[in-house]
């Protein structure tokens, strides 16, 4: 397995045949070494932290692993006004963060494109020297490019399958294969920061899957990818699936750092939420970005998409203390600057 990482090292890709062989093999052990060497000459030993602020619970879609799922009836619902993100916006500025990333459902509150637009500008207005993320699902095109005009600068959209009967394992059948993808393609056109990724052992996912989830990043070609293991949720159809290994996250976030040498690549929540040292062992593998959460804690408490998910106050100085303490433990340190991808 030493050869095959050494020839993705060398080349940046492999056959379909060699990339199953290193996907399913526990005996790469050069691969962390050398997805940190290559993510250490492009990005040296910077850690890029993005505020997270979890505006809405609620979601017209039903996927079927989410615990915000439509049909999730227990599900704790609630939306963000306008001061709660501001204020969220203006402690995570002090704590030094210079990135805010707005996620939430598919929530038809937010279909009007105005009021986020007024939020996206005002953001902008009172942070300029901040970048401005969205995680808000499936738009138009003409909502996305609203957005962009607003001052929008990346989009995290997870395509979550490349392969067609895989997505529709995942997702009920009034949500579309296409149109996902070529959200990802609107984006990429409309010049916004994109990232795509997929939940690692996900029910019914094989190699195979991930390996056309490769070749799909390879042709949309997106700044980030955020890939996490599968958890299940107690009130979804998948309560009772097995979840997704740290072993096989951390060895595809090496593969892709590989593949994909300048990318931004996160130690996702769902990766410390496996493993009290899922985010070190992630960063000391290919990860240059973690996510804390400068949500109001209620809200935190209540945007479960899956169970135990880690949650941390991270919206202190003295969370974002620990979790500085925690990168340089690993043997980084936290970037002052936005973090933009050098694509």
């Amino acid at each position: 397995m030493n050869e095959l990482v050494e020839r993705l090292y060398s080349t940046g890709d492999l056959a379909d045949d060699e990339l199953k062989q290193l996907i399913e093999s526990d005996t790469a052990e050069n691969l962390a070494e050398y997805a940190d060497e290559v993510r250490q000459k492009y990005y040296g030993k910077n850690v890029f932290l993005r505020g997270l602020i979890e505006i809405s619970s609620y979601c017209k879609n039903d996927c079927y692993y989410c615990g915000i799922r439509r049909s999730n009836k227990s599900a704790e619902r609630y939306r963000l006004d306008y001061h709660a993100v501001m204020h969220s916006a203006k402690i995570g500025r002090k704590l030094g963060l210079r990135t805010f990333v707005l996620q939430g459902g598919e929530d038809a509150t937010f279909s009007n494109d105005n009021y986020l637009c007024m939020l996206i500008h005002d953001l902008k207005s009172n942070f300029p020297d901040c970048a401005i993320t969205l995680s808000l699902g499936e738009r138009s095109y003409e909502s996305y490019k609203r957005l962009k005009e607003a001052g929008a600068d990346r989009y995290l959209l997870r395509h979550e399958s490349a392969d067609r009967e895989l997505y529709y394992r995942l997702h009920p059948h009034g949500m579309s294969f296409e149109n996902r993808k070529q959200c990802l393609y609107n984006l990429k056109e409309l010049g916004y920061q994109v990232g795509a990724g997929f939940m690692v052992g996900a029910p019914y996912q094989t190699t195979e899957n991930i390996i056309s989830d490769i070749r799909f990043m390879q042709e949309l070609q997106p700044q980030m990818i955020g890939i996490g293991p599968f958890i299940p949720h107690n009130d979804t159809p998948f309560r009772d699936e097995k979840g997704g290994t740290l072993e096989l996250t951390l060895r595809l976030l090496g593969i892709l750092r590989l593949i994909f040498p300048k990318v931004l690549l996160p130690a996702t929540t769902a990766l410390g939420s496996i493993s009290p040292i899922g985010r070190t062992l992630g960063l000391q593998t290919g990860c240059n970005v973690i996510m804390p959460n400068i949500s109001p804690e209620d809200a935190r408490k209540k945007y479960m998409l899956y169970n135990n998910k880690l949650i941390s106050g991270s919206e202190t100085a003295e969370g974002i203390s620990i979790l500085q303490k925690e990168i340089e433990s690993a043997g980084y340190f936290v970037a002052k600057e936005r973090g933009d991808c050098i694509i």
